[in-house]
């Protein structure tokens, strides 16, 4: 059963909506997976606040049309794609994905966008090798706290050297 031009239309608006929310993309080929497996993908990246969407060319085609930032992905919307839009954590969602194609053996990512340039797989994987979010996150409250605690050290210890220098010029008056 085809779908009716309705239906069509929904599925254009629900991915521009998607595509505006969205600041990456990946399109995969996810032919040979079977639906266990597009499930697992899909909990995968709901984890990474990401989806994967399965939809003919020419709606996405009709979603990026007008779209400058998404007009890129045109030269990839050949044979059977999936399409990861992942917004948020970045390189969380690529990794989820290149975990998934490891484990599966089947999918392969045939390219992505990002702020209208579209990746190599090269530059995809270099995504993927970059820390997560929250470790960022992490090395950069250690930073903030290590500075703070040399400004602390350093304003305390102006009084503490000022009452040293007191006292010894003090001694150094009673002899």
């Amino acid at each position: 059963m085809g779908r009716t031009l309705e239906n069509k239309k929904r599925t254009v608006e629900e991915l521009k909506g998607l595509l505006d929310e969205a600041e990456m993309a990946l399109v995969l080929d996810y032919q040979g997976l079977s639906i266990k497996e597009m499930s697992d993908l899909r909990t995968r990246l709901s984890a990474n606040n990401s989806i994967c969407k399965v939809t003919k060319n020419t709606l996405m085609r009709l979603a990026i049309d007008g779209k400058d930032d998404w007009s890129g992905l045109q030269t990839l919307l050949t044979g059977t794609n999936a399409f990861v839009l992942i917004k948020g954590d970045i390189g969380g969602a690529v990794k989820a994905v290149q975990t998934f194609q490891k484990d599966t053996k089947k999918s392969e990512t045939k390219g992505g966008l990002f702020e209208g340039k579209l990746l190599t797989r090269d530059e995809i994987k270099a995504i993927a090798s970059l820390p997560t979010k929250e470790a960022l996150m992490a090395q950069i409250a250690g930073a903030l706290n290590a500075i703070a605690t040399k400004v602390a050290v350093g304003i305390n210890e102006v009084p503490s050297g000022l009452a040293r220098s007191l006292k010894q010029h003090s001694e150094n008056n009673k002899d």
